[in-house]
């Protein structure tokens, strides 16, 4: 009791005490989730300029953007997709909105008109589109199917946002153009050229040792250029993949599996209490459901030819005698064995037209209500008919077949090979002569058959394999997630790469890997890796284990760089040679000497080399290459005239002037200042987009979402 009575005493005490202790937790849990924004973190895809997309919507439109890019589309290809759609209809809204730009009512249907011009469903009997036909169809929609109906709303959002954007580019192309003054430049360009005569001293003269950069160099390269060396946040990682494979005991299982079924033998019937004898493979006579239920690769009812047979032991299965074994062999992951069930002599491929009649119900029917008892004598009619005349063939194909895509031309197939059409059609070409006409029902209808050419004759067979996987059992992946487990523990407690080594297991390398990235070399679509390594307190050292097809991944972040600019080391690679030629430069305009272009080049030991013909446009030097800031500086000099040493691209020049060859004068530049007109005007929509969304504050959170 004296205990209780003291607890009364101080209960708001311990009130207070509790109070603070839940508050501190929320605290820590907002500040560990990003404030106390975090709730609009969640719902908030991106930002731009001010606007929140919101994470609802944009899903929504990824997973229509899926249903039309269909399955073979990544999650990360569809999401891009999709975002640089909302990039542009929020970047381009805010320039309609400031501009005064819209789109009215009476707009919009006039370019549904334009848009739905030829659509039976929308035009009257003049081919025009009737307005009460398509309010009919809308109201329709909305009544019976709202999600059709909201894709219709969207499609007409679409029409007028595309007004909205050829209404806004075609003001800017309208200021967009060339004068005459350009027109003659480009013209200039083009068509003034010049012969000179010049001495080239490659880089390659001064050998790598006699000249060094050093990081500062390099660091003060980068801050003079920063931005060009720009970069966004990034990560590089390495990995070993441990793939799921069978052991030695998976291997002989698969092969025990197969011999097993190759002869008869003798099974325990709990059902009628005694022994039943159940058929081998060599025994078996309904081969089609002997090899269904006792392979891993279902039976193929076809005839092929030697080089039709993809085996590396094709000449073996080949040449065996009716109902011959071989194997058991390994190929393709599988044990096998293999039986030859017929051979016989055929042609490789055939020509034959055909008349197809179908009936009701079928999938060719059409509109037709036939029944099969008509169509089948509707069949043997025009067969009878075409015996006695084949010349009637083409005719009766045009008035009576179903097949649409040979009605036009005569019922004509072209040539195909055994196997390539249905069976009973294939069947029949293959089993007759040329010539033969016959009917076959199939299920596309009933066929009246001619056939045309054929092919010699040569050997083919039917082959039944019963095959087994060769996969890894339960205990061999239980194996592989201990060696997993293992490795993984002495990776963080030794170090990745030296367990590696020690292990014998091979360690790849990705560098600079972006947040919204999926591909990693080596194991393709990873999106999960890419998202663990850009988590929050994710670190460089971190390693984490993946569960992916064929296996596991154990992967180690090595660098986490944060946007901004390169660091040296980053750099080297691209700044390094900059460097180097600039040094080389300076080296080689110290070492020429002479007042004319043969002293430069016997000092030089190099050759006085000729060119004819260079222009502006295309500033190529024969034996040199593109020297674009060379041959700029020539067009600078007087016939005669020696230059200084020029930097080019491939070396140091020293060019003298021959001749200037000017393009005579035209009474009008228009037609070249059009052409360039031409250009800048196409160039609009990318161009300007472009430089809106550079200039746009844009918060992209996608990576945390996909």
């Amino acid at each position: 009791m004296a205990v209780l009575n003291k607890i009364r005493q101080r209960s708001v005490f311990l009130i207070i005490i509790i109070a603070l202790a839940l508050f501190a937790f929320v605290l820590a849990d907002v500040i560990r989730n990003g404030g106390m924004s975090s709730q609009k973190s969640q719902n908030v895809i991106a930002e731009v300029n001010g606007e929140e997309i919101s994470r609802e919507d944009f899903a929504r439109q990824v997973e229509a953007m899926q249903r039309n890019m269909g399955p073979n589309a990544t999650t990360s290809q569809v999401v891009n997709q999709v975002w640089e759609f909302k990039l542009r209809e929020v970047i381009l809204k805010e320039e309609f909105e400031k501009l005064g730009i819209n789109v009215g009512e009476a707009q919009v249907k006039q370019l549904l008109r334009s848009q739905l011009a030829g659509n039976p469903n929308f035009t009257n009997e003049a081919g025009l589109v009737d307005d009460n036909r398509l309010q009919e169809y809308v109201a329709n929609l909305k009544a019976t199917s709202p999600q059709a109906y909201q894709q219709w709303v969207a499609y007409e959002d679409n029409i007028a946002e595309s007004a909205r954007e050829n209404i806004y580019y075609n003001m800017i192309r309208a200021g967009v153009g060339a004068t005459s003054l350009e027109g003659e430049q480009a013209y200039r360009f083009a068509n003034d050229n010049i012969d000179l005569k010049f001495v080239q001293v490659p880089y390659t003269s001064i050998p790598d040792s006699e000249v060094s950069v050093s990081k500062d160099e390099i660091r003060d390269y980068i801050k003079s250029h920063s931005k060009r060396f720009k970069v966004e946040k990034s990560r590089d990682i390495q990995f070993v993949f441990f793939p799921e494979t069978a052991s030695t005991e998976d291997e002989a299982e698969a092969k025990q599996a197969v011999e097993e079924v190759l002869t008869s033998r003798v099974q325990f019937n709990a059902e009628t209490n005694a022994n039943d004898t159940i058929s081998g493979f060599k025994n078996a006579t309904d081969i089609a459901a002997f090899v269904n239920q006792n392979s891993d690769i279902p039976y193929q009812d076809r005839f092929i030819f030697r080089e039709q047979l993809n085996s590396d032991f094709a000449d073996q299965i080949f040449n065996l005698e009716k109902g011959e074994l071989y194997g058991p062999y390994k190929e393709a992951g599988y044990w096998k064995v293999s039986k030859l069930v017929e051979a016989r002599q055929m042609a490789d491929s055939a020509k034959a037209s055909h008349i197809m009649i179908a009936w009701e119900g079928l999938p060719t029917a059409g509109g037709t209500t036939r029944t099969k008892d008509a169509a089948k004598a509707l069949a043997d009619s025009l067969a009878g008919v075409v015996r006695k005349d084949k010349a009637k063939f083409e005719a009766l194909t045009a008035q009576y077949s179903d097949d649409a895509a040979t009605k036009e031309t005569g019922g004509d197939l072209g040539y195909f090979g055994p196997g390539q059409m249905i069976g009973g059609f294939n069947d029949f070409v293959f089993e007759n002569n040329p010539g033969a006409i016959g009917v076959v029902e199939t299920d596309f209808g009933f066929h009246v058959i001619s056939i045309g050419e054929k092919t010699d004759e040569e050997r083919a067979v039917k082959i039944a394999t019963i095959a087994r996987e060769i996969e890894p059992s339960e205990q061999s992946l239980n194996d592989l997630y201990t060696q997993v487990t293992s490795f993984e523990m002495a990776a963080k407690d030794k170090g990745f790469a030296d367990v590696a080594k020690t292990e014998n297991l091979e360690v790849k390398t990705v560098k600079d890997i972006k947040p919204l990235e999926e591909n990693i070399p080596g194991l393709g679509p990873q999106r999960r890796i890419v998202q663990w390594a850009f988590e929050d307190g994710v670190k460089s050292g971190d390693i984490n284990r993946f569960e992916i097809p064929g296996g596991y991944v154990l992967a180690q972040v090595t660098a986490v760089k944060k946007e901004g600019v390169m660091t040296a080391e980053n750099a080297s690679a691209v700044v390094t040679p900059i460097l180097l030629k600039e040094k080389k430069a300076a080296l080689i305009k110290e070492k020429i000497s002479g007042s004319n272009l043969a002293e430069i080049a016997k000092n030089q030991n190099a050759s006085v080399q000729n060119a004819s013909a260079v222009n502006l446009k295309n500033p190529t030097l024969a034996g040199a290459g593109s020297e674009p800031e060379v041959v700029g500086t020539v067009f600078s000099l007087e016939p005669g005239e020696v230059s200084k040493p020029i930097t080019g691209e491939k070396g140091v020049y020293v060019v003298e002037l021959v001749a200037i060859n000017k393009a005579p004068a035209m009474e009008s530049y228009r037609s070249f200042a059009n052409q360039e007109t031409a250009v800048r005007r196409q160039e609009v929509t990318t161009r300007v987009f472009e430089a809106l969304k550079g200039s746009a504050k844009i918060e992209d959170n996608r990576a945390k979402f996909y």
